[in-house]
């Protein structure tokens, strides 16, 4: 492995941070949410994606205004055989990103069941974000915009569609919890240190909230090696609000 390879694990491994939170990725099996997290992830699509077993674990650093948060992912299967097993790790979840299938409404209908075993199990403030998945295959959309969004509304969550194959919108659903979480912190409606928050001080806050300080979301942009993304809010439809 080059030197400067090594040089970069090093930094990733010192890399200090906020806030530590805990997202759960949850819906129907192939509703594409293992490819969603892979291109959050990677930048990229993920080929060949077969349906999770259990639960698997990613994680990234991203940064909204002066602060960098570090989001621990858990993404959790889709089918039945596996639900007593991930339901045990939707326990002192922070966000939940809600991913359905626009060409499937099989995986829209059952969307109340997630929703509901996630707030039953996570924590008290939970914060969810409602993706429609694979938003490139227009051509074959079995539920419309207008209908996701009204879902949305009526149960307080946030609502956007999203591509996991060309990566538009891949980014938003993980930054706009983010920022509903820090938010809430801000407020003082969530504690991070309190028990099942979902949400931990990291080295670099000290264990501090300055209350004069505001976060600033001007820019909504992260940093990654290598490379600078703009992330679009295309269709966001904020929880609370519908078209």
């Amino acid at each position: 492995m080059p030197l400067n390879d090594y040089d970069a694990d090093a930094t990733e491994l010192l890399e200090t941070y906020d806030f530590l939170m805990k997202y759960i990725i949850i819906g129907e099996a192939g509703s594409g949410k293992s490819c969603l997290l892979h291109h959050f992830i990677h930048n990229a699509f993920k080929d060949h994606s077969q349906h999770t077993i259990g639960v698997e674990f990613s994680s990234r650093t991203i940064k909204l205004g002066e602060k960098r948060i570090k989001l621990q992912l858990w993404d959790t299967a889709g089918q039945e055989r596996f639900r007593s097993v991930t339901r045990s790790y939707y326990r002192g979840a922070a966000g939940v990103i809600l991913v359905y299938d626009i060409t499937n409404r099989d995986s829209f209908l059952n969307l109340s069941r997630w929703l509901t075993d996630a707030r039953a199990l996570a924590s008290t403030h939970l914060v969810a974000v409602l993706v429609g998945n694979k938003s490139d295959r227009e051509d074959e959309r079995e539920v419309e915009w207008a209908e996701a969004s009204r879902w949305a509304a009526e149960n307080d969550v946030h609502f956007l569609e999203a591509s996991s194959l060309t990566g538009d919108n891949v980014e938003a659903p993980f930054l706009l919890a983010a920022r509903s979480i820090l938010l809430s912190i801000e407020s003082g409606a969530l504690d991070p240190e309190k028990a099942g928050s979902g949400v931990s001080y990291g080295d670099r806050a000290l264990r501090r909230v300055n209350s004069s300080s505001l976060l600033s979301f001007g820019s909504l942009s992260h940093s990654r090696k290598r490379r600078s993304d703009k992330i679009r809010l295309k269709n966001w439809v904020p929880a609370n609000k519908c078209c």
